[in-house]
Formats: structure tokens, C-alpha cells, sequence
């Protein structure tokens, strides 16, 4: 469950979230493993693919953030491969972790899962 005080203090503007890093190539991919598993909302996509993608066009990028969509977050999934960075997820304006962004999702959609569940 998420803490709504929680969310409060962590709450950015679109304006501030658009300039936070965004997340590695391994997020993206639990990101698409999760949504696909969770409501089919996106592929299944592997790290190296998405870097390789990646350098040519940002489909599965823009792919994956439409997925969180379906269930209500804003997501940022761009990756820098020079420096460590993570995925920004948001709900309501707020920023929340990537565990709380699947939290809500599978409230959404009714259907809990663990990660056994996607992460195949």
C-alpha cells in the first residue's frame, strides 16, 4: 500500500520531473516483463535489445511508458549508458518508486503477482 504522506513529500512538478535521468536498459526490461505479464499492455523485451534499439530509436522506450499509462503512472524510462541512472515513475503528479508503481498497477488491473510471475 502506498503511503499517501509519503507521496506528498515526494510530490514534482511535470516541470521537474521532465528533467530527472532517466532509468538503465535493465529497468526498461522489467518494466516490459511486468507489464506484458500483468495486463499484455507491451512486449517482452531483453536489456541488450533495448540498448540496440535504443541507438536507433526510442519505440521501446516510448512503448513501455505508454504500457504504464494503461494503468495511470507517468513514467520516464530514457537510460544513459555512461552513468548510473533509474527510471521516474509518477502518480498524480507525485514521484514514486518503481515497487510502489507496480503496487498501484496491480490494484488497477485486480491482479497480484510476484515477481516469479513476470521475471522469466
Amino acid at each position: 500500500m502506498i503511503d499517501n504522506k509519503i507521496l506528498e513529500d515526494a510530490a514534482m512538478s511535470d516541470e521537474e520531473l521532465d528533467n530527472v535521468a532517466g532509468g538503465t536498459s535493465y529497468e526498461i526490461a522489467d518494466d516490459s516483463r511486468f507489464l506484458n505479464s500483468l495486463n499484455g499492455s507491451c512486449d517482452r523485451y531483453g536489456a541488450t535489445k533495448i540498448v540496440f534499439n535504443g541507438m536507433f530509436s526510442d519505440s521501446i522506450k516510448t512503448e513501455v511508458e505508454n504500457a504504464w499509462a494503461t494503468v495511470g503512472i507517468k513514467a520516464r524510462c530514457d537510460y544513459d549508458l555512461y552513468r548510473a541512472t533509474s527510471n521516474v515513475y509518477s502518480l498524480n503528479g507525485r514521484k514514486i518508486t518503481q515497487e510502489q508503481a507496480r503496487q498501484h498497477a496491480m490494484k488497477v488491473v485486480g491482479k497480484q503477482m510476484s515477481e516469479s510471475d513476470w521475471k522469466w
